[in-house]
This record gives C-alpha cells, structure tokens and sequence, in this order.
C-alpha cells in the first residue's frame, strides 16, 4: 500500500485507545478539580467582564468546552487533562460534551438565584464530586450519561 493510501486509510478509521489504556491514563481527582476550577474562572470572570451577555457565554462555553480543541477545555489544556469517549478512545465530541456539563451548567445558572439557587447550585456540585469520589472507575453523573473519562495526556 503506499504512502497516500496509508495516510487515507488513517483517516478513515481513527485509531482508538484500548479499554486498558484509558484505565491506565486515568486522571486524577485532583488534576480534574483544579482544571473545573479553571473554567468555572472563566465562566465568572465572562460574568463579571461583560454585563449579561457575558453570563450566557460563560454558561455556553461550560457546556461546549470538552468538546473544543480536541476534547480539552482550557482549564484540561493548563492541567494536561482530556475528555475521551469511552466507545470511540477519541477526544470528547460537542455532544458529549453538552451531555457530560448540563448537570454542572444548571448548576452554574442557579447561582444567580440568592440562597436557594446558592443551595441547589451547591447540591448540583457535591452531588458531582461525591460519585466522582466513589466511582471506582473515577466517572461523575456527567461522565456517565455522556459515556466519557477523563485522562492525563502528560506525565509529570
């Protein structure tokens, strides 16, 4: 087979990453706490900067982030985190994404509701970290639905 057809063949069907690859990559919960904490800086700051448009950014861009720039948001890119689909071994689509997020995003719009959407948006977030904690294959509820994980894409 020569070169171009080799290269199209690539193309065609992306290679994926095994099962035991994924576990092995696996991120760490404190990696993906730092990197969540980096985009939902972001959403605030998107808040704060640009008066009600800027919130509504903000809450776009936790919904979609995953599944930008090859399944890392900006606060994975800092940590040197990844969001893969677990059937596919590839970066997280906008899709899955959304899928992954709409949890953590209801979440984030609650929180300009005082005292109970403060309540809620809280719930929403321990709810989050506490099956994150207990999953002994380190999925939150959004990882769940969206059939994703989380995994390291440096060695430190």
């Amino acid at each position: 087979m020569n070169h171009f057809l080799l290269k199209f063949k690539m193309l065609e069907e992306p290679e994926r990453a095994s099962p035991t690859l994924l576990e092995s990559a696996r991120a760490s919960l404190l990696l993906r706490s730092v990197a969540k904490t980096i985009d939902l800086i972001i959403v605030a700051a998107a808040a704060e900067l640009i008066p009600r448009v800027g919130f509504f950014a903000g809450l776009a861009y936790l919904l979609i982030s995953d599944g930008l720039f090859n399944g890392q948001s900006l606060g994975k890119q800092l940590t040197g985190l990844k969001v893969v689909s677990i059937a596919a071994g590839q970066a997280c689509s906008i899709r899955e994404s959304i899928l992954r997020n709409l949890a953590l995003c209801i979440g984030a719009a609650l929180w300009i509701i005082p005292l109970i959407g403060w309540v809620i948006t809280l719930l929403i977030f321990a709810f989050e970290f506490v099956m994150l904690l207990g999953s002994k294959e380190g999925m939150r509820l959004g990882d769940e639905l969206a059939r994703t994980t989380v995994i390291e894409t440096k060695t430190g």
